[in-house]
């Protein structure tokens, strides 16, 4: 293999200095998000047995992501990205049908700590990660018929984004995306609609792929060419000129996205009519295919609450919103948030189905118990690139979910220290991010 792809090399010469302003701030606000997901999921049973079993089997000595232990680089990764998506809350790529930053910054975070990269490196390579992989992913939806998980093309992501950590040869990282691509876990993400499970999104075990190749590569191992990267020309002709980072939609609520144009459609009548939930006999929802999908009524899991339509238009419904607390614990046994997740019907509407993926559409009718029907509008999820938060709704997302986690006080000290990582080295955000979850706030929650 010896003609290097631009897509590599852009990948392994981009600077910092070369990124807009408004997407430098982007990426900070990013892996602010990114970080508040990861307290939140760090709560989760999901999380303690992966970080038990990485650090049982991983042997090494990198710290692991809000844990005291330590593991190798692939166990940090792995670990890191599967907590993060063990709360499904991060930001995603509406194209990509996934989510980019959760398996970049999980196969990064370890990376930066084993060669000793700065605040500003680590910046840099996650804003290499969201265009390589907005790019990636769409290659692999173009040459492959399976939808799969964000990890498949998620682990060439953390290739090409670590290689310039890791101080891989243009060669060498070649071959590291190329072993990527091959041993990336094609797991098929309608697979786990149908079945909630912990399996999730596959980010944690395409971060720990990502990182293995870079390890290969360093090492003299050999890969084909990653196809998704050089066979797809047409996918990559914007690389550098249009900022894929900008074009990333957020979370208000920790359920899948599919989930929250319903959600949005239901509160919206719920505002405009004053409603509460005793007054509603039943919820109607027209939306895209995939989303009724997530057909669990009765979730047993936060999992199953998570990938679960009617569940969160019930919580919605009757609380007003949804946080993490009502996905878990005494919530999934709620009898009205039951009752109206029972009372749900879910339709396809060929509107919807058309506008998919690259909008996501649904619209509400309630029936009220008085016989009275109460339709809204079409209404897509909030916080999409199209109408993105603003910084200060970010700011509020993350201390909502740190604050209970850790403390006010370490929630604004790792705040800071991800603003002033640009100019500072990774040490006083490691300090932070290397302290377990405050064990008083984690013993209730069992999900």
């Amino acid at each position: 293999m010896t003609h290097m792809p631009a897509p590599l090399d852009f990948a392994l010469t981009f600077i910092w200095e070369d990124l807009p302003p408004e997407c430098r701030s982007r990426v900070r606000l990013c892996l602010l998000d990114l970080v508040g997901i990861a307290i939140g999921g760090a709560q989760t049973r999901l999380s303690r047995i992966i970080g038990d079993h990485a650090h049982a089997e991983f042997g090494g000595n990198l710290p692991m992501l809000l844990d005291t232990r330590s593991a190798s680089a692939s166990g940090v990764a792995l670990a890191a990205g599967m907590t993060i998506d063990a709360l499904d809350g991060h930001d995603g790529y509406n194209p990509a049908k996934g989510h980019i930053g959760c398996p970049t910054f999980a196969g990064l975070w370890p990376l930066a700590h084993r060669h000793t990269a700065d605040g500003r490196d680590l910046l840099t390579a996650l804003a290499v990660g969201y265009e390589f992989g907005a790019r990636v992913s769409e290659a692999q939806h173009a040459t492959a018929p399976d939808y799969h998980t964000s990890g498949s093309w998620g682990a060439v992501t953390v290739a090409a984004a670590g290689a310039r950590i890791a101080g891989l040869s243009h060669t060498q990282a070649r071959h590291a995306l190329g072993i990527a691509e091959y041993h990336g876990p094609r797991s098929q993400m309608m697979r786990c609609i149908d079945h909630p499970t912990m399996l999730k999104d596959g980010s944690g075990w395409g971060a720990m792929c990502g990182v293995s190749a870079i390890d290969l590569a360093a090492r003299g191992f050999t890969g084909a060419p990653a196809i998704t990267v050089e066979d797809t020309p047409a996918v990559w002709a914007d690389l550098g000129s249009r900022w894929a980072i900008m074009e990333q939609y957020f979370k208000p609520y920790p359920v899948c996205r599919w989930a929250q144009p319903p959600v949005e459609s239901l509160l919206t009548l719920r505002r405009q009519h004053d409603l509460t939930s005793d007054q509603v006999a039943r919820i109607e929802v027209e939306t895209f295919h995939e989303s009724t999908r997530l057909a669990t009524r009765r979730p047993a899991s936060t999992e199953e609450a998570q990938y679960s339509t009617s569940f969160p238009c019930a919580i919605a419904m009757v609380r007003g919103g949804i946080t993490p607390a009502d996905i878990s614990d005494d919530a999934l046994t709620d009898p009205e948030i039951l009752r109206l997740s029972d009372s749900m019907i879910m339709r396809e509407a060929d509107k919807a189905n058309a506008a998919f993926p690259n909008r996501r559409l649904a619209r509400t009718t309630l029936v009220l118990k008085d016989g009275t029907k109460l339709q809204s509008d079409w209404h897509e999820p909030r916080w999409d690139a199209t109408s993105p938060p603003s910084e200060a709704e970010l700011r509020t997302k993350f201390r909502s979910l740190a604050v209970p986690a850790v403390g006010a006080d370490r929630a604004t000290a790792i705040e800071n220290a991800i603003d002033r990582l640009e100019t500072t080295s990774l040490a006083p955000l490691s300090q932070l991010l290397s302290q377990p979850i405050s064990p008083e706030t984690t013993s209730g929650n069992s999900a």
